[in-house]
């Protein structure tokens, strides 16, 4: 139970006058510099003006110093930055300000003052005020749509990939049933449990596309909606309305159920709406909604195009193909791609194989050409991205379209098109070439099991179509990235990676993530060393949506160092400098390098004094890649570069000092003089290095430390200073 918010304070009053008491979350979806950074900004405004504060971060160690009920109960309002969903509804009945995560860093006094006026966050509103001019942050929509697909995720894969090593292991073509697998065998238990996997994963895309709108009571409605749409005999159509009509009801569930929260209900039926009364109703107005109006729809589609495909048999094969490729690639398992495979497995029993030859060809391009993509331009995907991509080239192998579904719904304006771009492609040569199918099913596998005829022709337009589906993807990703780089706030770009995708989600998005919060101290920052909880490195939770580390697995694995030097003299200096994560080998005050890319080369060149670093071109391309996802130029002139690779064999830190200032595309326009870089490799795990990467994003938002670290004359001294971080 929260008390209401009472009008902004006002005067000087009398002497009693209540000193005013403030909450503020900050998070950033793809690491924690810069929600620790935009925490500690906050709570030194604060204390300049003798106004108490409490600070919750969501990164990615853990819950920190997590808000409680009694906390808002006292509290005359809430400051929120952050470039993720935050969940509002504790706040309800308090003044809330909701703005980017960059706007805490750069404009922390102002959001102090414009959170005193800001309106009162209403229980079941869907967003709070957002300050004038404040960090761009992504839309609800793009947020939802993100957090579906990173839910999804995982049924793709685990259910695809079951499919594929049961029919390979246990499958045999046959003219009247395409792949076989014989019945009660082991690998038909196999393949049904593959195929659960991929019944579910449409319903799972929508009913969390809805949870991230509406909150847990548009859970069901989602579920329920996309498995309806899924479900093509509900609505007379022989095929489903597949992740197209998922998205759909993931919308519209999300955003009936925040209608329905506005609807005034008598005290007594509150404390049933969201687990009862909601669900009950948006499941029932969506599902008829669906069946009777947005599937009569697709029933005639279906129909339709069934009817104009049989008109054009006997056309040009190039045309005929193309127009089977595009619809084959266009919705992946939807009522257009069935049109086309059905169209094409109808006429195999009259004799006609050509037609679901260039069908048999098109289908394993779009699997094939996303999974091409992420090999191409690894820095334009994320991890779970590129190792989604690998299974969506086994998967496509095995003629199973579905496996580039993910991408197709995290980026549908640049994947649909070049995926029925490739589709085409494919299809036209098949059809140019008379390739033909006996059976009903596409992909390599097909080939390699004697079904096809032109074999060496099916495989040209297979792999002609994959290299045009992968390039045009690459192009199109590449454009939409660029702009996005461009756009005026540049805050939100050091924080925000490729568009997650497939993360997401959770996001960021990934399937699994963790959400963190942390101490702040509310007293300023002073020269002495930060008194944090070691406790960063605590809980850890695993929802996709609050999920940080995947969306930059690169971030969420940061320091761990080694601790040995020829020298000594670290040793004389004190206790382990970033807990031994960094030595005299591996520091310099004297930075050559004028630009990120020769700097970048100049601290991977550092980092190998320690003795840690295989391969110093990797370990820079790899960093260069993390800096085309989003500059780690925080700011204050501090940029913290960093690489997840093999490059290395332990976690290593560097620390230089520039004199002339590297541009390195920070928030604040500010160059880079002070300059971290840390590397792990791919198998460091724990929140060790996390911890580490906190503690030094908070300290460096203190001024007087900075100065101490800009004024160090030797490497001795540098040390010297960094030690004060405990």
């Amino acid at each position: 139970m929260t008390s209401p918010a009472g009008p902004p304070p006002t005067g000087n009053g009398g002497t009693e006058r209540k000193r005013l008491k403030l909450l503020a979350v900050t998070a950033c979806p793809t690491g924690i510099a810069h929600t620790y950074m935009a925490a500690e900004k906050l709570a030194q405004a604060a204390e300049s003006r003798g106004i108490e504060m409490k600070v919750e971060t969501q990164g990615s160690i853990g819950a920190e110093n997590v808000l409680d009920d009694n906390d808002v109960s006292t509290a005359d309002g809430v400051i929120v930055a952050a470039d993720k969903d935050v969940d509002l509804s504790r706040f309800a009945g308090k003044r809330v300000l909701k703005v980017g995560v960059a706007e805490g860093i750069r404009h922390p006094e102002r959001l102090i003052e414009q959170v005193r006026s800001a309106p009162v966050h209403e229980p079941g509103s869907a967003a709070a005020a957002s300050s004038a001019g404040g960090g761009r942050e992504r839309s609800v929509a793009y947020k939802a749509l993100m957090n579906g697909v990173s839910y999804m995720i995982p049924f793709v894969v685990v259910g695809g990939l079951l499919i594929a090593i049961s029919l390979s292991l246990g499958g045999h073509t046959d003219p009247s049933g395409g792949l076989v697998i014989p019945k009660d065998s082991f690998w038909m238990d196999v393949n049904n449990i593959g195929v659960i996997g991929f019944t579910l994963m449409v319903p799972i895309l929508s009913g969390y596309i809805a949870y991230a709108i509406g909150d847990r009571p548009a859970l069901v409605p989602g579920m329920i909606g996309g498995w309806i749409a899924n479900t093509g005999s509900l609505y007379d159509s022989k095929a489903g309305a597949g992740f197209i009509g998922a998205i759909v009801t993931g919308f519209l569930a999300g955003y009936l159920v925040l209608w329905i929260k506005k609807v005034k209900v008598p005290k007594f039926v509150q404390p049933i709406m969201p687990i009862i009364v909601i669900p009950i109703v948006a499941t029932t107005a969506l599902g008829m909604f669906f069946i009777y109006v947005i599937g009569k729809p697709i029933s005639w589609v279906f129909e339709h195009l069934t009817g104009w495909l049989g008109g054009m048999t006997g056309t040009s094969a190039i045309l005929l193909g193309s127009i089977l490729g595009l619809m084959i690639a266009f919705d992946m398992g939807g009522p257009v791609n069935k049109t086309a495979f059905l169209f094409g497995a109808g006429l195999i029993a009259t004799g006609n194989q050509t037609v679901m030859g260039m069908c048999a060809a098109a289908i394993p391009v779009m699997p094939l050409g996303q999974g091409l993509a992420t090999l191409i331009r690894k820095g334009l995907y994320t991890e779970q991205e590129r190792e989604t991509g690998l299974a969506s080239l086994f998967m496509g192998c095995f003629g199973i379209s579905e496996g580039a579904i993910p991408f197709a719904a995290a980026r549908p304006a640049q994947v649909i098109p070049a995926n029925m771009l490739g589709g085409a492609v494919a299809g036209a040569v098949a059809g140019i070439a008379g390739v033909k199918d006996a059976v009903p099913h596409g992909g390599p596998i097909v080939a390699v099991l004697g079904a096809v005829s032109g074999v060496p022709m099916f495989f040209v337009a297979v792999v002609i179509g994959t290299v045009v589906t992968a390039l045009t993807t690459v192009a199109l990703v590449d454009v939409g990235e660029r702009r996005r780089r461009a756009a005026p706030v540049v805050a939100v770009a050091g924080a925000a990676g490729p568009e997650p995708a497939l993360v997401a989600v959770g996001a960021g998005a990934s399937s699994t993530g963790s959400a963190a919060s942390a101490v702040v101290p509310t007293q300023a920052v002073s020269g002495s060393p930060l008194a944090v909880s070691d406790a960063a490195s605590g809980s850890t939770g695993s929802t996709g949506s609050a999920s940080a580390s995947a969306d930059d697995p690169a971030e969420s694995e940061s320091q761990s160092a080694d601790t040995d030097t020829d020298t000594g003299d670290t040793a004389a200096t004190g206790p382990d400098v970033l807990s031994g994560y960094l030595t005299d080998q591996t520091v310099t005050v004297r930075l050559g390098a004028r630009e990120k890319e020769a700097a970048i080369r100049e601290m991977a060149e550092l980092l190998a004094h320690s003795g840690d670093v295989t391969d110093v071109d990797e370990l820079v391309r790899t960093a260069l890649r993390r800096e085309e996802q989003g500059t780690t130029g925080l700011g204050e002139e501090i940029a913290i570069p960093h690489a997840k690779t093999d490059a290395v064999t332990a976690p290593v830190v560097g620390f230089a000092r520039s004199d002339e200032g590297v541009e390195w595309g920070s928030m604040d326009g500010t160059k880079a003089r002070l300059i971290f870089m840390i590397a792990v490799p791919q198998a460091a795990a724990g929140d060790e290095h996390l911890r580490i990467l906190a503690l030094l994003s908070r300290k460096l938002m203190d001024a007087g430390f900075r100065e101490r670290l800009t004024a160090a004359q030797d490497e001795r001294a540098v040390l010297g200073v960094l030690g004060e971080i405990r």
